[in-house]
Formats: C-alpha cells, sequence, structure tokens
C-alpha cells in the first residue's frame, strides 16, 4: 500500500513552499515523524515530518521547486526498501530523483535507470553523497543489492561495433540543478560537456569549456551572464517584497527623530554584564532600548494598535509581542517575543538573544513571525545613524535605532564626550497623531537617558 504525502500548509494561509533539500531518498526506510524533508515557506525554513512509517517510493518533487500547497511530493509504502531486492528487480535500480522531471512534467520514457552507489559520491543527480539522515536497510537473511552499471550510449542501428556511439540525452547527463540552469541560460547542450566532477558528474567549468567553440564571439547573452547574477525573486524575499509594498502604500506613513544621550544606558550595560545573575545571557543596548519601548507602550498605548479596516476599528492591544527585525542570509525576518511587557528583564534577554539565533540559523517557526504588534529595527548593527523604516503590516509604529556612538555633547553646561544615539519612529497617521507619536518617541528617549525611569514610570 502506497501512501502519498502533499505539503501542508505548516503557517497561516501560506499557499506554497519550495523544496530546499530532501533528507532522504528513494529506498530509504523512515519512522513517524522522522524528517522528510525541508522546505522554505514565505516566512520560514521548517523541517516537515514523515506522517506515515514505512519505505520512501518516490520523491515527486526536485529540490529547488516551488510548489503549491497540496501537492504531492513523496510517496511512501510499507513493502521493502529499494535497493533490497534481488539483481535485475527494478526496484533495486529505482533513481532517487529524476533530474530533468519538475512538477507537472512526465518523465523522459527514454531515461536510463542509474543506481546510487552509497559512499561512492557518485549520485543520480550530483547532489554528492549524503552523509547522516535515514539509511537503507537490508532485510535478514540477503546479500547487499549489486549496482546496475550505467547504460553504456548506443549504437545507430545498422552500424558495427566500431561505429561512433550516439551522444546521450540531456537526461541522462549527471549534473546538479544550479549546471543545468547554466546550461539552459547558455544555450549548451550537457550531452555535449566533458563530465570532470565526482562520479562522471559535468560540472559549471565544463559547461563554460563548451561556449568559446560555440562562437568565435560570444554572444550578448552570454555576455550578461558573466556581468549580472540573478537572484530569484522567492521564499522570505518575495514575502518581504509584497508586504513592504502593501504598507507603504495602504498606510499613510510619518517618522520623528530625536538624539538621545545614552551614556548612562551603556553605563548599565556594562554592569549587567559583570553581573552574576545575567551570567550566560547576552547583554546589549538592544536589550534596554527593548525595555524603553514597553514603557513607552505602557504610557502611550495607542501606538500598539491594529487598524481593523473590515469592522472599522482600531483595535488596541493590552498585550505587547515585540517584534526585532532580524537580517538574514535569506532576506529580513521579524520574529517577536511574545508577551514581552510581562517579562522581567533577563526574561526579556533570554528570549531576545534564542529568537535571533533562531531567524539567523533559518529554524524560526512560523508561530515565531506571527501576531506582533510592534517592532524594533536596529540599524545601529551596520553603522547607519537613522532611517524611516516602513512599518510591519498591520502594526501602528516602528522604532528604528542608529549606532551608538561617542560625540560632543553639552553635558551640565560643558561640552564633553558622551553616548549619542538617533530614535526614529515611523508610525500611521489613520491611528497616531503627531503628538501622540512624539510623545511615545520622547518615552523611549527618556529612559534611555535615565534607566531608573522604567522602574518609577508607571
Amino acid at each position: 500500500m502506497h501512501q502519498r504525502f502533499a505539503l501542508p500548509d505548516v503557517g497561516e494561509g501560506l499557499t506554497e513552499a519550495e523544496i530546499v533539500s530532501w533528507k532522504v531518498r528513494a529506498g530509504d526506510t523512515v519512522a513517524v515523524n522522522d524528517v522528510l524533508v525541508e522546505i522554505e515557506t514565505a516566512k520560514s525554513l521548517v523541517e516537515l515530518p514523515s506522517p506515515y512509517a514505512g519505505t520512501v517510493v518516490d520523491l515527486l518533487v526536485a529540490e529547488g521547486v516551488t510548489v503549491d500547497v497540496g501537492t504531492d511530493i513523496v510517496v511512501i509504502g510499507d513493502g521493502p526498501a529499494a535497493g533490497s531486492g534481488a539483481p535485475g528487480d527494478r526496484s533495486a535500480t529505482e533513481p532517487a530523483i529524476d533530474p530533468q522531471r519538475r512538477h507537472g512534467e512526465a518523465p523522459d520514457a527514454q531515461d536510463g535507470a542509474t543506481q546510487d552507489v552509497e559512499g561512492s559520491g557518485a549520485t543520480l543527480v550530483g547532489y554528492g553523497t549524503r552523509e547522516g539522515g535515514a539509511r537503507r536497510r537490508r532485510a535478514a537473511g540477503t546479500s547487499p543489492a549489486v549496482p546496475a552499471p550505467p547504460a553504456p550510449a548506443t549504437a545507430p542501428p545498422g552500424t558495427g561495433p566500431g561505429a561512433p556511439a550516439v551522444p546521450a540525452t540531456r537526461a541522462h547527463v549527471l549534473a546538479k540543478p544550479p549546471v543545468r540552469k547554466l546550461a539552459r541560460d547558455l544555450g549548451v547542450d550537457l550531452a555535449d560537456a566533458t563530465p570532470t566532477g565526482p562520479g562522471g558528474t559535468v560540472t559549471r567549468a565544463d559547461v563554460l569549456a563548451l561556449v568559446p567553440s560555440a562562437s568565435a564571439e560570444p554572444s550578448r547573452r552570454e555576455d550578461r551572464h558573466e556581468r549580472e547574477r540573478h537572484v530569484p525573486i522567492r521564499g522570505v524575499r518575495k514575502a518581504t517584497a509584497a508586504a513592504m509594498v502593501e504598507s507603504a502604500f495602504s498606510a499613510p506613513h510619518v517618522t520623528v527623530f530625536t538624539t538621545v544621550d545614552a551614556t548612562r544606558t551603556m553605563k548599565l550595560v556594562q554592569r549587567l554584564k559583570s553581573d552574576p545573575e545575567f551570567a550566560g545571557v547576552r547583554v546589549s543596548p538592544l536589550l534596554l532600548v527593548a525595555k524603553a519601548l514597553l514603557v513607552a507602550v505602557r504610557r502611550n498605548p495607542d501606538i500598539n494598535s491594529t487598524w481593523d479596516e473590515e469592522n472599522q476599528v482600531i483595535v488596541v492591544k493590552n498585550y505587547v509581542n515585540l517584534g526585532i527585525a532580524v537580517a538574514t542570509p535569506r532576506g529580513l525576518l521579524v520574529p517577536n517575543v511574545k508577551d514581552a511587557d510581562e517579562m522581567t528583564l533577563k526574561e526579556l534577554a533570554v528570549h531576545l538573544g534564542e529568537l535571533a539565533a533562531r531567524a539567523r540559523e533559518g529554524k524560526a517557526q512560523p508561530a515565531d513571525l506571527a501576531e506582533g504588534t510592534i517592532t524594533i529595527t536596529n540599524v545601529g548593527t551596520f553603522g547607519i545613524d537613522t532611517g524611516t523604516p516602513i512599518l510591519n503590516p498591520g502594526e501602528a509604529a516602528i522604532l528604528a535605532v542608529g549606532r551608538i556612538a561617542q560625540k560632543p555633547w553639552v553635558h551640565k553646561g560643558k561640552v564633553k564626550p558622551r553616548y549619542l544615539a538617533t530614535l526614529s519612529l515611523s508610525f500611521d497617521h489613520r491611528m497616531l497623531d503627531g503628538e501622540s507619536g512624539s510623545r511615545a518617541l520622547a518615552d523611549v528617549a527618556a529612559v534611555l537617558e535615565d534607566p531608573a525611569r522604567a522602574l518609577t514610570w508607571t
């Protein structure tokens, strides 16, 4: 009996996801909750566990392909593992995944079956030997299956043994997906390349070696390929772009600025770093900025609101899910600390550190990114003084913090070096006017100038 596993909605209303990397191959034995595949949604990287126990029969979608939620991506059966059958059994030589196959396309009828030799470094589509993960299991009392040799190139009908062989089709060539894309972009037939990679795979250099022979003068298309880098708009970047456009053109933004003397804040950061109570906890100025914003929210609750167009109401939240913008290799993510307003300073520090680490490692879950109410973006970490941040959709305000650096400042009637920072608060002018937005920013600045206010203000 075969079970087909469809791509689930792992977030809130997500419609598609990209297959990033398979953690199993055809023939692997899996148990319930074993990780099958890593996918990238518009919000995060997610590992999908198997809902079934059995043997992986077929991987239906190649890595790098984006498919809709509800699309079948893998077939799991309860029969013996592929690779455990007798020589000549087709299941013993079933390919892990057809390199030319994409969702919605029929496989090439001429594709030959090629055995993936475990540990040899030669895999069907050139992904390299996979370390760890599920392994093929052999039934008791049976000997290992002998891998079938690759099918040799065939000679044209009616020719003798010494006649030249017919070149292999592109589907028979071993190459990684990026190399196949490069060949398509350059108009190169992979079958013409001389493979120099491990296990007879075609490398990028093998493809580029064919370009000069195609024409004495490179085409404009080839020249563009060398001069430009095309980055697919998908996953987090696609979602971020759509959200920012929606926010910028639906909410009337206003931004106010102030410069704050954060010298006392910097001194408190140093004291907390040496405090045994905070041992093993990352303490940074951002922690105290977060605390200052939470104080400002308590004194100015309207900045922690949502505009409900359908019901024509402003929803003022009595809780704070504090978002922190985190730059990651996949794009900007904004995970949030749930009920941050109820935490002690140490609890807030621990949660901020864990949340940022998960986001940077690509392990943030959809729940980490959902239901934020107000956001901080720390542009100072890049050496930037200030900026005009765009609101997260559905939120009333976002605070940008510039770099904290020593500069000349008039303190107690004298010019002294002080730690200064520029703060900017963007807010939705439908919910906040200039007075309420400015008061909120002034409260943040006041707490950073004198952190003791966080204890005395209510």
